[in-house]
């Protein structure tokens, strides 16, 4: 399954008819003496995918470790959280419901901005809302959680607090704030205001009876003006927006991954087959991750998971793949001059 991700494999057969051209590599890549389509769609049918999960878990802790970033402005574990939305044919993932015509999932994920790799994935339908996902989150004690509006639930919100983690969110426009008091901001770092209050209103103010933190911010690249809720009341507001600003990162990491591992055409229609493939897809991230560390290779994801998608089956050990080679210091074949002098 990690070489089909890592070769770009269409479908089953499209990676059987790969391998069979190399044959006899089978036995040495640990395939067994041969390797057929029906053995592994009866595989990806019947084999428990929680083996992939735990498996994607180990790898993750191990590049968390390794990747660990103290240069990272803001000190401390950042995560943000989101989801994506995988469409699927519901006629072919009958389990998927969605819409009257259409099938999908959504894939849940915690991603750890400062190592740039997935703390936690959760994959459920895509009719389940966004913050039901929140009540499963392995959430650690001051830590800071970067949400989308989309998630603002002051019930949810107010349980991050009680553990004595830290939450960024930003906030829905016909939310009601009553500001107890006002903090000095410099209005060249973007910061317009910068107040401590409380949730308006019987119900919220009932969810979150804490005080709160609300940071109005001008972003002037996109000419826009954002609204932010914290329960941090220590951190400088700009490095408050900065925190939010980061969130683009997992939609750089969900638009990296569909674009160059295969998560949204699925080479087996059952629930066990599309969470494999999924959590497979998971393990080569990490994978090549690692990899780029420990052979402090200097290039992109990008650039490691291609060169390797084309040599998984040469001999050439890895770090040599990498290598640049100085073409101003490569001799001229002798064959090549004496052809040169005849004429």
């Amino acid at each position: 399954m990690i070489f089909g991700q890592l070769t770009n494999r269409e479908s089953l057969r499209d990676l059987i008819v790969s391998l069979d051209a190399h044959s006899p590599k089978n036995y040495h890549l640990g395939f067994g003496k041969s390797v057929t389509r029906s053995n592994l769609a009866k595989a990806n049918e019947s084999r428990d995918y929680h083996i992939f999960e735990e498996l994607a878990y180990y790898l993750i802790d191990i590049a968390r470790k390794k990747l660990s970033n103290k240069d990272f402005e803001v000190k401390g574990k950042v995560y943000a959280f989101d989801s994506t939305t995988i469409d699927l044919c519901l006629s072919v993932f009958w389990w998927a419901k969605f819409r009257k015509a259409k099938g999908g999932i959504k894939v849940h994920t915690l991603y750890d901005i400062t190592t740039q790799i997935p703390a936690f994935v959760h994959i459920t339908e895509a009719t389940v809302h966004d913050v039901k996902a929140m009540d499963l989150i392995p959430y650690e004690s001051g830590a800071y959680y970067i949400f989308d509006r989309g998630y603002v639930d002051y019930e949810r919100l107010y349980r991050i607090t009680q553990i004595k983690s830290y939450f960024v969110i930003r906030a829905k426009k016909n939310m009601k704030f009553k500001c107890s008091e006002y903090k000095t901001v410099d209005a060249r770092t973007g910061v317009m205001s910068d107040q401590e209050g409380v949730i308006v209103g019987f119900y919220n103010s009932k969810k979150y009876p804490e005080k709160m933190r609300r940071v109005v911010y001008y972003d002037e690249e996109k000419d826009r003006t954002f609204i932010y809720l914290s329960n941090n009341f220590e951190l400088p507001p700009e490095q408050i927006a900065l925190l939010y600003k980061n969130r683009w990162q997992i939609e750089l990491f969900f638009k990296w991954i569909k674009q160059h591992l295969k998560i949204k055409s699925f080479w087996g229609t059952s629930e066990n087959a599309v969470r494999i493939q999924i959590y497979t897809a998971i393990i080569t991230y990490c994978l090549v991750a690692i990899v780029g560390h420990e052979l402090k290779l200097g290039r992109s994801t990008y650039e490691i998971l291609t060169v390797l998608g084309i040599s998984l089956l040469d001999k050439t050990p890895v770090k040599e793949l990498f290598s640049k080679t100085d073409n101003n210091n490569v001799k001229e074949p002798i064959y090549k001059q004496l052809s040169l002098s005849l004429f």
